[in-house]
């Protein structure tokens, strides 16, 4: 039920509750790219007013997701397009800080480098077993390459650093999770991209690691804009 009125307490808890709801629809793409999002529906379906909606779906627009959620009775916010120049751009950002954080990965004493080296090995032969399953799970396909990368970026990253990947991270899911659907079998090739990232971190040089790691993003940002050219920005995801 919605909260009482001058509830102002309960408001944060449904504007994130709206928040993750949304976000999460669009990032499995059950709201496609370019479709409409009624906030009277979106309301009706939390349980909740308009008001957290509308807070939530502001917040959406700010990270990227979502357009048009302007103040006003004439916003008509929509799923932001995939389009291959986002793509493009947030695969070379967080390319270019996972990079930095696997160069500082590479220059860790040596017994850090060997447990790291053993944990992504492991990592990733989970990761090229579930992609090989008779029907992989999209959620743990997700999961264990978002791990792999977040091991090495935990190992040699600062605060500062972490902080710029935690903000732009999370805005590429949407295009991996389409990435490892519609890209099953090219999987297999980002395991052996994945396996130099590994090899590089174990035995140096530090620039080789982060180059290994851009190399694996824009690699992944050129089979995506493959995906996005066939489909179309607001095509059948």
């Amino acid at each position: 039920m919605p909260p009482a009125s001058g509830s102002s307490r309960a408001l944060p808890d449904l504007v994130h509750q709206a928040y993750v709801e949304i976000r999460n629809l669009i990032v499995t793409c059950r709201l496609a790219p370019g479709a409409r999002i009624h906030e009277s529906e979106a309301a009706l379906r939390l349980g909740s007013s308009r008001t957290p909606v509308r807070a939530a779906l502001q917040r959406l627009q700010q990270e990227g997701y979502v357009t048009g959620a302007t103040p006003g009775r004439r916003a008509r916010p929509t799923v932001t397009p995939l389009t291959v120049e986002d793509a493009r751009e947030l695969f070379e950002i967080v390319g270019d800080i996972e990079g930095l954080a696997a160069e500082r990965a590479a220059q860790r004493p040596l017994p850090r480098r060997r447990a790291l080296v053993r944990r992504l090995t492991r990592l990733n032969a989970d990761y090229l077993r579930a992609s090989s399953s008779h029907q992989p799970e999209p959620d743990r396909l997700f999961a264990l390459d978002t791990q792999f990368h977040r091991t090495y970026v935990d190992a040699g990253a600062g605060s500062r650093l972490l902080a710029l990947h935690d903000a732009i991270k999370p805005q590429v899911e949407r295009y991996v999770r389409v990435y490892q659907t519609a890209l099953l079998d090219a999987i297999r090739t980002s395991v052996r991209e994945h396996e130099v990232i590994i090899e590089k971190i174990g035995s140096g040089p530090p620039e080789a690691a982060h180059q290994a790691v851009v190399t694996n993003w824009r690699n992944a940002a050129e089979r995506m804009r493959a995906v996005i050219g066939s489909r179309g920005e607001t095509g059948s995801w």
